[in-house]
């Protein structure tokens, strides 16, 4: 039995849809791409939804839009995918690194607050793994500091606290929809906004800065969706609930099943909607043997993520003091809850677990 750590589900349905759009000669930025922006902002009780062509330059052009750029400081968590990081460095900005919850891996409060200075534009707040971050601290800071707040909701489509869903909860928020998100467009990304004004620089600066066809207002980015993408995301929207429920199937199937010493589960915080990106567990002793050994038996297993982004070379040299990320970076590792894990499947690894553990 192999089972992979992630796996897109594609089938007949995204396939129609793009032949659809081959057929209509109408592939680059059109009415897919939308009919897609309409529906996906409705769906995060959005004002608006920009497509662009990557969730980094989703991020990108939501900084760029609020204001970013050189001598700004933003904050960020150092325990994210790097992309959280650089695209406030493209901004030529400066990111300075907060640490992490150590339950629920998203952005400590606390340590954001005592990182803002007089150079603090904005807070990005990563809702990892499918799990929202603890948005009513980090709306308060941000609304008391006067600073732009950022969801990086690159793994949280449809992840919700307290009724509301991820992408309606700060001045942007901004989706991926890479190969293994919980839904795909292959490559793609979203941002959403409630501010009209936002709304309307974002499209400018995704559209080489054009303010009309011809005059270039600003400096702008190439960072449009095409119709292929977007017809294949209407179609996955439409999908999205049910995927989601099947990792949280997943998820609660591990929860109840998975009981080896030593091994911590995710939790999830009070009235939040977990939507499982990714399922994490936390060994303390012993992380790659375990691995190494569900591996033998055909599991898929990653560890998201390894170094924790102050850590990286390309940031080599900037003081931050981030030690619940270093922690996590050393003992977390994810195990399959992809809709595509059977119920076979589950038991196979919640045993595996339990066995080698």
């Amino acid at each position: 039995m192999k089972v992979p750590v992630a796996r897109p589900l594609l089938g007949e349905e995204e396939a129609d849809a793009v032949r659809e759009v081959l057929a209509s000669g109408m592939i680059a930025s059109g009415p897919k791409t939308a009919a897609f922006e309409e529906r996906f902002a409705a769906f995060c009780g959005a004002s608006h939804a920009v497509a662009v062509n990557n969730g980094t330059a989703a991020l990108h052009a939501a900084l760029l839009a609020g204001g970013v750029g050189p001598g700004d400081e933003v904050i960020v968590p150092s325990f994210s995918f790097i992309a959280t990081a650089t695209a406030v460095s493209m901004c030529g900005a400066v990111p300075v690194f907060a640490d992490v919850d150590p339950e629920r891996f998203t952005i400590d409060p606390v340590s954001a607050e005592a990182l803002v200075t007089g150079k603090t534009k904005a807070v990005i707040a990563v809702h990892l793994f499918g799990q929202p971050c603890d948005v009513p601290a980090i709306a308060d800071l941000c609304a008391d500091r006067r600073l732009l707040f950022v969801e990086d909701a690159a793994q949280a489509h449809g992840a919700a606290l307290d009724g509301k869903r991820a992408g309606s909860f700060g001045d942007f928020g901004c989706f991926s929809f890479y190969a293994t998100k919980n839904m795909t467009t292959g490559e793609g990304g979203m941002v959403t906004t409630p501010s009209d004004e936002f709304d309307v620089r974002l499209r400018r600066i995704i559209n080489h800065g054009q303010s009309e066809k011809y005059l270039h207002t600003e400096l702008g980015y190439n960072y449009r969706m095409t119709d292929i993408a977007a017809a294949v995301g209407l179609v996955q929207l439409e999908r999205l609930e049910g995927f989601n429920r099947r990792r949280q199937e997943n998820a609660a199937f591990y929860s109840d099943h998975i009981r080896a010493p030593g091994i911590a589960l995710p939790t999830t915080a009070p009235g939040a909607v977990h939507v499982y990106h990714q399922y994490v567990l936390r060994a303390d002793d012993g992380r790659d043997r375990l691995m190494a050994a569900l591996g033998e038996r055909g599991i898929g297993t990653a560890v998201h993520y390894p170094v924790p982004i102050h850590r990286q070379p390309v940031y080599a040299g900037r003081p931050a003091c981030c030690p619940v990320a270093e922690r996590l970076a050393a003992t977390v590792f994810s195990i399959p809850v992809h809709p595509g894990v059977t119920d076979e499947e589950r038991t196979h690894i919640a045993d595996a677990i339990n066995e080698v553990a």
